[in-house]
């Protein structure tokens, strides 16, 4: 299971982020565990959240509450390309300092509209923007207290304006109840199915 963090948690840790976010709000920390993982394992857990994790793969209600928010988004033109990075806000891509090197400029998870910023050895971050925030997605590999290594993801927010505090406000009841519960389920399982990566084995019957 995974474990909700303090927000200190995120900020004490010298990841590279803070660099890019400091008007940014530390929104939710959590956990996800990885057994047996070691200190090079990162790329193989990047590697299994892109093979099994996406939206594609995530339960019926999440799929269910993602298709209503891109449905208002469709209504109410939340997403229109005037809305996103490069349009309303910078790309943090713009701010990057020289030593850290960009990933390329893809979707970071097919499905999502989150462009990937950039992949270390122990970190990465993706960032998408809308009418409603700019929004960052932190993944750091993270030593824990039985010398095993496991999985944080931090949501670093900027709200736009108002509107974007009250949608916030709004969604948050579903994130906990729904989004996190079924991410956590998802993300570890993807740890747990690794080995299918190096075997081509896609079953989708085994992902939710």
């Amino acid at each position: 299971m995974s474990t909700r963090l303090s927000r200190t948690e995120h900020i004490s840790r010298p990841w590279r982020i803070h660099e890019l976010t400091p008007d940014f709000q530390v929104e939710d920390v959590w956990r996800y565990r990885t057994p047996g993982a070691g200190p090079d394992d990162f790329p193989m857990m990047l590697d299994a959240l892109e093979a099994f994790a996406g939206p594609a793969n995530s339960g019926p209600m999440v799929r269910f509450l993602f298709a209503v928010r891109w449905k208002l988004g469709a209504l109410f033109g939340w997403d229109r390309p005037k809305e996103s990075l490069g349009e309303r806000v910078r790309s943090l891509r713009q701010i990057m300092p020289p030593d850290l090197p960009a990933a390329a400029d893809v979707d970071a998870v097919p499905g999502t509209p989150f462009k990937q910023l950039y992949v270390l050895d122990d970190e990465s971050a993706m960032e998408l923007a809308n009418k409603t925030v700019h929004t960052v997605c932190h993944l750091g590999w993270v030593q824990a207290d039985n010398g095993e290594y496991e999985l944080h993801m931090a949501a670093l927010v900027k709200p736009n304006g108002m509107f974007g505090r009250l949608y916030m406000a709004f969604i948050k009841p579903f994130r906990y109840l729904v989004i996190y519960p079924q991410m956590t389920r998802q993300w570890e399982r993807a740890w747990r199915d690794r080995d299918r990566l190096t075997t081509g084995i896609n079953d989708p019957a085994v992902r939710n």
